[in-house]
């Protein structure tokens, strides 16, 4: 890829990762990481760690979008905050002691077994 083709990539993913934020509550993980990995050749471990640094300031954002329309429960978040953050970085020190093709296998699990239970709960709504 060229520089440009690279910068115009990085610009409509973060766009991409950045409604997925708001309208969803997740895109980092999802495009992010994968496009990290498969288009710009990051390792499992650099894609994961950019990929969390990109998470505050679009959090941020969709926070206070929502909030100011009164959607979220504060309190809890916050809560739920302060205890995930010792989770991530016990989680961050494991994925530091896995190889990348176990973190990679462990993230495309992930997702798949997600994937598979959002569209099992959707049929079962429709029904």
């Amino acid at each position: 890829m060229t520089t440009l083709a690279v910068l115009l990539a990085l610009i409509a993913v973060g766009a991409a990762v950045g409604v997925l934020a708001g309208l969803l509550g997740v895109g980092g993980g999802i495009l992010l990481v994968p496009f990290l990995v498969l288009a710009l050749g990051m390792t499992q471990h650099e894609a994961e760690a950019t990929s969390l640094l990109v998470i505050l300031p679009t959090a941020i954002a969709a926070s206070i979008a929502l909030r100011r329309r009164g959607v979220g429960d504060l309190p809890v978040a916050l809560g739920l905050g302060a205890i995930g953050a010792f989770g991530a970085a016990a989680g961050a020190l494991l994925a530091l002691a896995l190889p990348g093709s176990v973190l990679r296998s462990i993230f495309a699990v992930l997702l798949a077994l997600v994937g598979v239970r959002l569209i099992r709960d959707a049929r079962a709504e429709l029904a």
